[in-house]
């Protein structure tokens, strides 16, 4: 695929900007590709397949974890970049750093690994993947505002932190926490209720939705599949747009299949009017 055509082709797709940094709505999630918590070489062709499919599509950014498939996920990701020969600074990788590795010594060794395995020279943004009951906040971004200086991190956010945790994380990063990474999505609105939602749109944190169309009864909910009827698209897809209508959201959906991936990415031009999202947001109250 020649550099030339994936910028083209991704000139439409609706960014987000904060901190001088600008992020696409749509993003590609990587859990599950390589295998689940260990390696799972059997899967190995088929994690490709969809990397490469939504690198020829478009997709930019790329999230992954230290604890996907025990690494190998970030292996694999590293892999499709280069054999695609799209220039680095043309992708956007995160990446997350797990909860037993947040002492000083132990995320450095981490982020160095994930940088290893990536076989890349820095990571655009990293992730602290879960809060910890016992974590030493403090003592884990001495070591994340030490990679930000030098260089080997870009930026810093968050990943499942309720809101007293991520103004902790803000007080002891020496740069803007980019996002906070969580789930939601129709009909899950548990960050919207704990006021988590409402403090990164006032405070320029981006919210990352993780699993965005998992609920099962999204296939079959009237409502949804109203909308979905309305604008041609898949009720998926309205999933999606529902959260990228939203200012500070984006998300980040995983697929194995090249029709999906491709509508996921699409997903990202549906306009929703200011009915439709409300409707959608009510859909599933009794």
């Amino acid at each position: 695929m020649e550099a030339g055509f994936f910028l083209v082709y991704n000139r439409s797709m609706k960014f987000e900007n904060v901190h001088n940094l600008t992020l696409p709505k749509i993003g590609f999630g990587t859990w599950e590709i390589g295998g689940g918590s260990y390696p799972d070489p059997s899967k190995d062709s088929a994690s490709m397949t969809a990397l490469r499919a939504a690198l020829e599509v478009g997709y930019t950014h790329f999230d992954t974890a230290e604890s996907y498939a025990s690494g190998h996920c970030e292996e694999l990701l590293g892999r499709a970049v280069r054999e695609t020969n799209i220039p680095r600074e043309k992708v956007f990788i995160t990446t997350k750093v797990s909860p037993e590795h947040l002492a000083y010594n132990a995320l450095l060794k981490s982020c160095e690994n994930s940088l290893r395995r990536l076989q890349m020279d820095y990571i655009d943004l990293y992730l602290i993947h879960w809060p910890s009951a016992h974590m030493n906040l403090p003592e884990a971004f001495r070591a994340l505002n030490k990679l930000v200086r030098e260089g080997k991190v870009r930026h810093l956010g968050v990943s499942n932190f309720k809101l007293r945790q991520l103004k902790q994380a803000q007080e002891c990063s020496e740069t803007p926490i980019v996002t906070n990474q969580v789930p939601y999505r129709l009909p899950d609105k548990s960050y919207v209720e704990n006021g988590v939602l409402e403090y990164c749109q006032q405070n320029d944190i981006l919210v990352t939705a993780y699993s965005p169309v998992k609920f099962r009864s999204m296939r079959v909910n009237k409502t949804l599949g109203e909308v979905a009827e309305a604008h041609s698209a898949t009720p998926f897809q309205i999933a999606l747009a529902w959260l990228v209508m939203q200012p500070r959201v984006i998300t980040i959906p995983m697929s194995y299949n090249p029709r999906h991936i491709k509508e996921n990415f699409d997903a990202a031009e549906i306009e929703l009017t200011s009915e439709e999202m409300s409707r959608l947001s009510s859909a599933w109250e009794k």
